[in-house]
């Protein structure tokens, strides 16, 4: 189908704000009367708190509150487990606990205070090792889980010895697939703790009012769920709390918890003052969530042609000292969910643990819990190849889903595209051209993911200027959504892009909105707005055809074009002026979606990486990066192609050096300097390849894309090295220290 706005490379709605610094994130918002908190944090990994005298910090002028522990006794906080306290009171689970607050004049005022309490510790016996933290004899970081509320539920038979979460994914008879089996390879891998990397750190003002009522102005991406929240920690009820909507400066999975707000939310309260409490970088690395590190240990069966005949898994994920950041106390094991799910295997198991360790909390991250499950599988993959004497991507070819086929956990989707895109990434990344060349390699990865469904609400405001104005939930969080709405909207009504505008306001302004993450914005708060552009249409229809003289049937729209069948005509925009005059005003329609019977499909991501290894120092430099997607209907090639190459750079560092490792039960890297991520000058030239089809369930047939693309490069990456230099890498990342040491014999 031709459209005339979806498909269009249209310029971002909020670029403009950005490059010019007019866009205003949390920190940025002025207040009248503010004070500016600080928050004192444990130097000790695991110990009890013995004692702590703010009698110095108090008596500092212009010092307004000192909070501990004490004064938030048993107040437990949680995106869902509530197993984290506002301050520590009893004890630290971690380096970076927090353990009493500071509120004060001026921000210079305040981390003065906070370096004047003395801390007094008994240090305890710590565990970082999330395989470790489960046995008997480990230290127990949290003496007793089921009192948290909503503390994951675990099977009969397995100890809740420092255990945050469990889930067992099964299809098949896998020990029957496994006798079937020529051959049964197993391998374990390993990939670190590593920070999100988004260049906004946390940031929030609270403000409780003499009446009860509680504004907060977040770097949070999900508003009505940080609402909840915060009624269910505070016991405040909803219609009390108000959530301004503020632009978020990246998020990547991390941003939908309280994290900073409770100790705001209570100094604030204290002082009945606003507050403000902005991270910096240290505060990030140490308290702020993290990707989880894992351990994954792989079982495969394979029959004498290379088809999988079983796969058995068990992973263990570290989840830090607390779960309270996380959407779900599972939702990190999901990767594991998705474990080899675009292939053809009969039976399958992968049992994962989520364990307790003294390290800062983790949530999701951009896929939650793929990257480290497809850099374990696709890794795997081209062992099995290596030692069955079959072609990496010809065992691909043999294995991968087509049309009629069931994944392993026994899903069935409709128009699967995995083997299109792999022919095109094949195609256009040029594989193995040229034939061998010396310390040079290629390898190659898959994926998919599904789009995530969900109800959402949404506004049009027709203007007395005959401007639309579309009203959103949703925070700007990077991906361009607001420019996907405008051109929603715009090809529905037939309007050009400068008569529709978007604002955002608060969470008293709309009934609910579920918040960004997930690649899910589109297929929910966008079908919102789509349904509302639909039920607009209709009533101007319905004007145009009282003015045109026939029935609303009768009337066909050629863009913003809408003409009777005696040849008449009018346009979109004449019946928003006329709708508006007659209401003697701006006309509010609100609009409830709520999802019903939609399509299943998946979407199907290939990457191919060409590398180059110095045999010298063990140095990697990759040569290019081939990207594959199958995405449905393109709604603006320059966002999807926005999000393709961050996710692919995202990928990138995950693979070759992001890491916050811990010495002593201490993060190391407390600056970005410290903790690396990819810029340009490390960023390879990048290829896209869209394969697009209609078949997407998100309005006009598009799929999701945010997370696709960084989820198979680090197993790409590796798969490459290995084929360059015959060096077969178990533990990201891929630094040339690990590979240098590999080639020359050392552990």
């Amino acid at each position: 189908m031709a459209f005339r706005t979806i498909g269009k490379t249209l310029p971002r709605i909020e670029g403009e704000g950005k490059v010019t610094g007019q866009t205003k994130y949390a920190a940025d918002l002025p207040f009248e009367n503010l004070l500016w908190a600080k928050v004192l944090r444990a130097s000790v990994p695991h110990a009890r708190i013995v004692n702590i005298d703010t009698s110095k910090a108090k008596a500092l002028d212009g010092v307004r509150a000192v909070l501990t522990g004490a004064d938030v006794k048993d107040i437990y906080v949680g995106t869902r487990v509530k197993d984290q306290p506002v301050l520590g009171y009893d004890k630290v689970r971690m380096g970076g606990d927090a353990v009493a607050a500071v509120a004060a004049d001026s921000e210079e005022i305040a981390e003065e205070a906070i370096g004047l309490i003395d801390v007094q510790y008994e240090e305890l016996p710590y565990v970082e090792d999330p395989v470790e933290a489960l046995k008997a004899s480990a230290p127990l970081i949290h003496e007793d889980r089921g009192k948290y509320r909503n503390a994951p539920k675990l099977p009969e038979g397995i100890s809740p010895h420092n255990l945050q979460s469990y889930v067992l994914w099964k299809n098949g008879d896998v020990e029957a697939g496994f006798q079937k089996a020529a051959r049964v390879f197993e391998h374990t891998f390993r990939t670190p703790l590593s920070h999100h990397g988004y260049i906004e750190p946390c940031a929030c003002t609270v403000q409780v009012h003499d009446d009860g009522r509680v504004e907060v102005w977040a770097s949070n991406k999900g508003p009505w769920g940080l609402r909840e929240q915060m009624a269910e920690d505070f016991g405040v009820p909803q219609e009390k709390i108000k959530i301004h909507i503020v632009h978020v400066g990246g998020d990547f999975g991390a941003k939908a918890s309280l994290i900073d707000v409770p100790v705001a939310y209570y100094l604030s309260k204290a002082t009945k003052r606003p507050v403000k409490l902005v991270f910096d970088y240290t505060d990030e690395l140490l308290a702020g969530g993290h990707r989880h590190p894992a351990v994954l240990a792989l079982r495969t069966g394979v029959d004498q042609d290379g088809h999988f005949t079983a796969i058995q898994a068990t992973i263990h994920f570290s989840g830090g000292a607390y779960g309270s950041q996380k959407a779900n106390p599972q939702v990190t094991v999901l990767g594991g969910r998705r474990l080899a799910s675009m292939y053809r295997c009969p039976a399958i198991s992968c049992e994962t643990y989520c364990s307790y360790t003294n390290q800062v909390p983790c949530t999701q991250t951009r896929t939650p819990g793929s990257p480290q499950v497809v850099f374990a599988f696709e890794s795997q993959v081209e062992i099995i190849a290596k030692e069955m004497g079959i072609d990496a991507l010809e065992l691909r070819r043999r294995n991968i889903l087509h049309d009629g086929d069931a994944n392993p956990m026994g899903e069935k989707w409709t128009d699967i595209l995995m083997g299109e895109v792999l022919e095109r990434v094949v195609k256009t990344s040029g594989w193995k051209k040229g034939g061998a060349k010396k310390n040079r390699g290629w390898g190659m990865a898959l994926y998919d993911r599904g789009t995530p469904e969900g109800k959402a609400s949404s506004a049009l405001t027709l203007e007395t200027d005959g401007k639309v104005s579309i009203l959103t939930g949703v925070p700007d969080v990077g991906p361009g959504y607001y420019t996907v709405s405008q051109q929603m909207v715009c090809e529905t009504l037939g309007l050009p892009a400068e008569k529709v505008g978007v604002v955002f306001k608060d969470t008293d302004s709309l009934p609910f909105d579920p918040g960004t993450g997930g690649s899910k914005q589109t297929n929910t708060s966008g079908h919102a707005v789509h349904q509302s552009a639909h039920e607009v249409r209709e009533k101007l229809v319905a004007l145009a055809a009282r003015e045109l003289g026939c029935r609303p049937e009768e009337v066909q729209q050629e863009g913003g074009k809408l003409t009777a069948p005696n040849k008449k005509s009018t346009t979109t925009q004449k019946m928003i002026e006329l709708a508006v005059r007659e209401n003697g005003g701006p006309i509010f329609h609100l609009t409830n979606f709520v999802p019903k019977d939609m399509p299943k499909v998946t979407g199907f991501a290939a990457q191919v990486a060409e590398v180059e290894v110095d045999p010298a120092t063990g140095g990697v430099r990759v040569l290019n990066l081939t990207t594959a997607h199958d995405t449905g209907t393109v709604l603006n090639h320059l966002t999807l192609t926005g999000q393709i190459e961050g996710g692919v750079v995202t990928g990138f560092g995950f693979a070759l050096m992001e890491e916050n490792p811990m010495v002593d039960g201490k993060i190391t890297t407390l600056t970005l300097g410290e903790s690396k991520l990819p810029c340009i000058a490390d960023v390879p030239p990048l290829k896209t390849v869209l394969v697009e089809s209609p078949t997407g369930p998100t309005p006009f047939g598009g799929k999701a894309i945010a997370e696709n693309p960084n989820v198979p490069t680090a197993a790409a990456i590796a798969n490459a090295i290995a084929h360059a230099c015959g060096v077969r890498l178990y533990e990201l990342p891929l630094t040339a220290e690990k590979i240098y040491r590999a080639m020359n014999g050392k552990n």
